[in-house]
């Protein structure tokens, strides 16, 4: 299912960009986006291929992509889609375009024409070099600018509020408006002739008939729909259901206690318990969620993390761990690992004193679902050993309850698991970060 994993393939990856790559700036140019003047011409009225080009190839991708994704073809939550800086943007697109009128390249075009040896690209490509060096150079003095008007990942439908292919419709509008406007402009101003004479109305065979299709295959996904979460779960979830089926994210304790302090990650535990649980143990760090999982505010703010970001998931045990991971991964939340046994798994490998909480005998046909296995004394929230033991010097004071002794002992069998070359008890690795590439294309 799409978008093709590539990871394991990495040759693969860099063999299809460059065939991509390579393909594309053939294509600018055998369409004159090699030659300056015709770039140019576009803000003079004269000649509208770029625009006609770059908008046709926006309105067939968008298409394409939101049809696919309306199917169950794509999904398009492991799109990677820039996120909206918007004062910036808007700045960086002025710089741009003034750029474009002066120089009569983009970026990308200035690439199509130094690969034919012209002089004023390669000028071109070389000031943009130096532009991107002074920025590099520069960007500290205005950071707050630049990371101003930020909406993280946001779509023309996130903005207006409606659907995917909904949007797609208005877009496709204002690029046929575009396109009847840019066909005028080229009579009047491209081959001089008067207002009056030219045709206002009317598209050839070949448009007509490829707006057509284009318009049927957006209304099409407009009708369909964009799946929301269990949707795009029982379309594309078959490979993640194999994974929670295999137990390759059930990640063992131990192993949370090496991730947690392994300084070259952003770890980030999520508690899915009630508030009465949490109060009586919970792991140092931990957040407990005060709503569904899936709540716009929370799947925002997860889709904002680094990309060395890792969540962790925890329950009295693994049910609502699991439930949470679905959602996450319909989401298209990366990096996301539900802690083995939960709660109850945890103070079986890191337990507690014997006067803070024992352990209950199983009942007649075993444990409900979603049950702590633990009867505690008393609430310890994370004021124990047991709550961090990846901390070398995070050791509270006693409790009062504890022996000597049994404090002592906790203390170093804490210890003893933190970060050892040669665990004392060995566990499979299962927690590997994956980052969702980030391919930009277009003019820019």
């Amino acid at each position: 299912m799409a978008p093709l994993d590539l990871h394991a393939l990495p040759w693969l990856g860099n063999a299809v960009a460059l065939a991509i790559g390579v393909a594309f700036g053939a294509i600018l140019e055998s369409s004159g986006f090699g030659d300056s003047r015709r770039l140019a011409a576009q803000f003079y009225g004269r000649d509208m291929t770029v625009l006609k080009v770059m908008f046709g190839a926006i309105i067939t991708a968008a298409t394409l992509i939101t049809l696919s994704c309306a199917l169950g073809w794509l999904d398009f939550t492991r799109v990677f889609v820039d996120p909206t800086y918007l004062w910036s943007q808007i700045a960086g697109g002025l710089i741009m375009g003034v750029g474009f009128v002066v120089g009569g390249y983009c970026p990308g075009t200035s690439v199509v024409a130094s690969s034919t040896l012209k002089i004023d690209g390669i000028v071109f490509l070389v000031g943009v070099a130096a532009g991107i060096l002074a920025f590099g150079e520069s960007v500290q003095h205005f950071e707050r600018f630049f990371d101003a008007g930020y909406f993280g990942r946001f779509t023309v439908g996130d903005w207006l509020g409606i659907d995917a292919g909904w949007a797609l419709l208005l877009v496709i509008a204002v690029a046929m408006a575009l396109f009847w406007a840019g066909e005028l402009a080229e009579q009047v101003f491209g081959r001089g002739l008067a207002w009056a004479a030219v045709p206002w109305l009317g598209l050839g065979g070949p448009k007509a008939a490829a707006l057509a299709v284009l318009l049927a295959l957006a209304l099409t996904a407009a009708l369909v729909g964009q799946p929301n979460g269990a949707r795009r779960w029982a379309l594309l979830g078959a490979p993640a259901q194999a994974q929670l089926d295999q137990r390759k994210v059930m990640v063992s304790p131990r192993e949370v206690v090496d991730t947690r302090a392994n300084t070259a990650l952003r770890v980030l535990t999520l508690d899915l318990r009630g508030e009465r649980d949490y109060n009586l143990f919970h792991l140092r760090g931990a957040e407990r969620l005060n709503g569904p999982v899936d709540d716009p505010v929370l799947l925002r703010r997860l889709g904002d993390l680094p990309d060395n970001s890792v969540v962790f998931l925890m329950g009295d045990n693994e049910t609502a761990a699991i439930a949470a991971w679905k959602k996450l991964w319909a989401e298209g939340i990366p990096n996301v690992y539900i802690v083995e046994g939960g709660i109850n798994g945890w103070l079986q490998a890191y337990p507690l004193d014997p006067c803070l909480a024992r352990p209950l005998a199983p009942p007649p046909g075993g444990f409900a679902p979603g049950t702590l296995h633990w009867a505690f004394s008393r609430s310890v929230g994370d004021a124990v050993p047991s709550a961090h033991p990846d901390c070398m010097n995070c050791w509270d004071q006693p409790w009062g309850c504890e022996s000597p002794a049994s404090l002592a002992a906790t203390q170093a069998a804490a210890q003893a698991q933190r970060l050892d070359e040669e665990p004392n008890i060995p566990y499979q690795h299962k927690v590997i970060v994956r980052v969702h590439a980030k391919v930009k294309g277009g003019c820019g």
